[in-house]
């Protein structure tokens, strides 16, 4: 069953479902909205754990771990038993669809189990799917929060933990992969699809392109809304992103970069600082994004080369007020003479 297994592999929001679609829509190939067969099946504590269950999965681990050490194959018997569980039912699905000999099974969370799943399946195809990290967190974040960035990270930082897992399986996996690129899929949809065809053994069907003109299962998980809105890829939001991360200085109103009383504002000088000492990356506060979009303007203006910036979360008390000293708020000096211990502290923070 593993030659007839095929997996896009991609994060959410990077276009996973639109490339299903376009695949899904050969003669020879059977898809279903992210069945999750296998994330289940990684987490049973042989491999890894599920951080609460409703039994006690670290007994459960240690007992598998015992009877799997016994088997006359020992871990390569439980690999097989995990396959045959797996092979049954896309076996089972397919067998629905007279005709198909492909099953695309798209799941995105299979991007974090990918070493698992290529331990089961390492003769079946993968098809990986990357695009422009700011991209896929921006829609990430407009799709499913109102565009509000930080709380779309707060809830599932999903760039730095797709992008690792995925980079790493590219560089290291040694599978024969089909690497696919959004970008380059929208902007020549015909030539990209051919390729993944060939690699796939399938011959090539140009109509599949115009995927809103083939039938496919709607029900189940997964997001089909924005690939709905079109019947082939589409580049209109190619580099929507952009203009949704990109800095915008009128937030901030009328900066004063100068004063008779100040020769030169904060402004004018961290920016200026920083290309002088060559700085690469800066870290601050999330109360200084917005300045951040001025000192973007003026690196542009004055041709000064641009760092990175991180923007952390800031500590608060239960008001919301962030901890600041000239507000003689409470320090860690304070809460260590009062007797709190790291593992205290510690848990005040999260």
């Amino acid at each position: 069953m593993s030659c007839r297994v095929a997996f896009v592999v991609g994060s959410p929001r990077s276009g996973s479902t639109l490339l299903a679609r376009m695949i899904g829509s050969h003669s020879a190939v059977y898809g279903r909205p992210e069945p999750h067969l296998l994330t289940p099946l990684a987490h049973l504590g042989y491999f890894d754990n599920v951080d609460k269950a409703p039994y006690d999965h670290v007994l459960a681990a240690e007992s598998t771990r015992q009877f799997v050490e016994d088997l006359p194959a020992g871990e390569q018997d439980y690999v097989d038993a995990l396959r045959a569980y797996t092979d049954l039912l896309y076996e089972r699905m397919l067998s629905t669809r007279p005709g198909k000999q492909v099953f695309l099974d798209k799941t995105p969370a299979y991007a974090l189990v990918l070493d698992f799943i290529a331990r089961i399946y390492p003769d079946a195809r993968f098809v990986v799917l990357t695009r422009h990290p700011l991209a896929v967190f921006s829609s990430y974040a407009e799709s499913f929060f109102d565009g509000d960035y930080q709380a779309a990270h707060d809830y599932n930082p999903i760039t730095e933990r797709y992008v690792p897992a995925i980079a790493g399986f590219l560089r290291n996996s040694g599978l024969p992969l089909c690497h696919v690129v959004y970008e380059k899929l929208v902007a020549d949809p015909e030539a990209e699809l051919a390729r993944v065809f060939d690699y796939l053994g399938l011959a090539n069907e140009e109509g599949a392109v115009d995927y809103g003109e083939h039938g496919h299962v709607e029900k189940g998980l997964g997001d089909p809304i924005g690939v709905a809105r079109h019947k082939r890829p589409s580049t209109d939001s190619m580099h929507k992103w952009a203009a949704e991360v990109a800095a915008d200085p009128a937030r901030f109103g009328d900066v004063v970069l100068a004063r008779k009383d100040t020769p030169t504002s904060y402004h004018l000088a961290v920016t200026i600082d920083d290309a002088l000492q060559g700085v690469t990356l800066v870290t601050r506060g999330e109360d200084l994004a917005p300045a951040t979009d001025i000192h973007r303007l003026l690196q542009a203006l004055l041709d000064l080369p641009t760092p990175d910036y991180h923007h952390h979360r800031l500590l608060t008390d239960e008001s919301g007020t962030r901890y600041a000293k000239r507000d003689r708020s409470l320090t860690l000096r304070a809460l260590r003479e009062a007797g709190h211990t790291p593992d205290q502290i510690r848990e005040m923070l999260v």
